[in-house]
């Protein structure tokens, strides 16, 4: 038996007080969550903050009125129902996990949670035989169902086009400072600094586990000292780069690929044939490091090939002559 599982009602067998209390406390959370998204938002994107506001202020004039109507069904007392006490209902995820991803990652999950209110206010409806409350919740499934177009009157009132397009701009700004800029950085590094060591060593013993074992450990090693070292580097709180623990993860993680790429072909037994597939996806990383750039740094093409593929193959080349004397 799932722990936990057993202890959580069937929606079926809720009576219509507690579909109600479900409701009042449903709408309670949807509020906080919305004031959540409002709330860190507010310093970067004060536009959508003044969305999010007034989202959570319609949620609260719904749980105004379900607990108007439970007042007069059932009086002032409210069974203590959550979303977690019923079985298969509908999860929010937490609101640090989405405020990370992103102002648009967080505009798709607010609707994402209208939905989900007018699914559940239409089900609730259909449980119910009180006229009264039959109308209470089939009109919020209508007034959820059409929030998006309230959001939508919302966005217009704060975000006009200027507005937007300025905080849509300050967005993809901090995503390419907090994970672009350190990710290319170390996928640069990875791809670059760990030729020479694996290359000399290829062709210094032309054993191919030997040669992995030196690009493995090299790529490992770069992967931490690079993500320490950005996360150690600034804060982010007067360059406005973002959190450095996300941007410690993003160069360690793209470092250590970089040099794992042109480590694994050494798995393989035959050295000629593991060396030319190394150096093929050396050439294919080179030129993914150079479009990047040219992507998300708008660096000129011609000075992103001269500044990449050319340091590369120098650095490959010190690899193989070191190895090969």
């Amino acid at each position: 038996m799932i722990p936990g599982v057993s202890n959580r009602r069937r929606f079926s067998d809720l009576t219509e007080q507690e579909i109600i209390a479900l409701a009042i406390s449903s709408e309670e959370d949807d509020a906080q969550i919305y004031r959540g998204y409002a709330e860190n938002l507010r310093e970067d994107f004060p536009a959508s903050a003044k969305v999010f506001d007034g989202m959570a202020k319609e949620e609260d004039g719904h749980r105004q009125r379900l607990i108007d109507l439970h007042q007069s069904r059932f009086g002032d007392v409210i069974p203590l129902i959550r979303r977690e006490h019923v079985a298969g209902f509908y999860a929010r995820r937490p609101v640090w996990l989405i405020e990370n991803l992103g102002l648009e990652r967080i505009r798709e999950e607010a609707a994402k949670m209208e939905k989900d209110a007018a699914t559940f206010y239409t089900k609730a409806a259909s449980e119910t035989s009180d006229a009264a409350t039959r109308k209470l919740l089939g009109d919020l499934a209508t007034e959820e169902a059409g929030h998006m177009a309230t959001a939508s009157a919302l966005e217009a009132e704060h975000l006009g086009g200027d507005a937007k397009t300025a905080e849509d701009r300050t967005a993809h700004r901090q995503f390419v400072l907090t994970w672009v800029q350190p990710g290319l950085a170390g996928l640069m590094d990875g791809s670059v600094s760990t030729l020479a060591p694996i290359f000399a060593t290829a062709f210094a013993t032309h054993d191919t586990w030997t040669t992995f074992l030196v690009g493995f450990a090299a790529s490992i090693g770069a992967g931490i000292s690079m993500g320490f070292t950005e996360a150690a580097s600034d804060d982010g709180q007067l360059s406005g780069r973002g959190s450095p623990v996300k941007r410690g993860i993003s160069s360690g993680v793209m470092t250590t690929i970089g040099g794992l790429g042109h480590a694994l072909p050494y798995l393989i037994t035959d050295f000629w044939t593991a060396t030319t597939i190394a150096i093929m996806v050396v050439f294919v990383e080179l030129w993914v490091i150079v479009w990047l750039q040219y992507k998300f740094m708008e660096t000129p093409i011609m000075r992103a090939t001269f500044q990449v593929v050319l340091g590369g193959v120098l650095v490959f080349a010190a690899g193989v002559l070191i190895g090969g004397g």
